[in-house]
């Protein structure tokens, strides 16, 4: 595991931030992300093609849920997903126990613990409103929540995983400041290492799911 700075509930001593922007860098991230992003697609894509038809068979209606979402300096952007609620609680709001939430069918239950919901963001990753690593993106109702000093998580991509998504996604909400406090110990130690450590341990996840993503 990638050694973390504790979370902590008080922002100003551990939520200075150090950020170097190098495009050489960005640059050659993107290329990586989208050839490997359209690689898991294609591999994916019958997985996905199955996802679709028990999700039509089940409850009807479109098969991808599209939701606003904040992306690199809260630049807003739709993000997709495999639809997992019903068709009339598709709407914005905090998200709820995924064992007790009475919006969730049968199918996106299983969607959800294993996370083949979230595969149909490889497209956003393609199209460059994501990353393969980074704060994973927020809806812009829960960012009015953020104490100022939280906006700091949006200076870089967000991403389809990260330190949060590998060690606290089950006990912290995404929007408390310890999760903020995660993402910015990631931008401060960004780097291929550290993202591939990330993607690993996420694989690792997937295959002992313990919260959805």
């Amino acid at each position: 595991m990638i050694a973390l700075d504790q979370p902590q509930q008080a922002a100003p001593s551990g939520a200075h931030l150090t950020y170097r922007n190098r495009r050489s860098r960005r640059r050659a991230r993107r290329v990586f992300d989208a050839l490997f992003a359209g690689a898991l697609l294609a591999v994916a894509s019958p997985i996905l093609v199955v996802a679709s038809i028990c999700i039509m068979l089940e409850d009807g209606g479109p098969v991808f849920f599209k939701q606003q979402r904040a992306g690199r300096f809260e630049r807003l952007f739709v993000i997709y997903k495999l639809r997992t609620m019903r068709l009339a609680d598709c709407i914005d709001r905090p998200k709820g126990d995924d064992a007790s939430d009475p919006r969730v069918t049968r199918v996106g239950r299983i969607l959800r613990k294993t996370s083949i919901d979230e595969l149909p963001q490889l497209m956003n990753v393609i199209r460059g409103e994501m990353s393969l690593v980074g704060p994973r993106p927020e809806m812009p109702l829960m960012i009015k929540t953020y104490e100022c000093w939280q906006h700091m998580r949006h200076l870089i991509t967000p991403g389809l995983t990260c330190i949060w998504q590998t060690t606290s996604r089950s006990n912290i909400a995404l929007h408390k400041p310890e999760a903020t406090m995660l993402d910015l110990n990631y931008i401060r130690n960004a780097s291929p290492k550290v993202d591939g450590i990330l993607i690993m341990q996420t694989v690792a996840s997937v295959l002992r799911p313990k919260g959805a993503f």
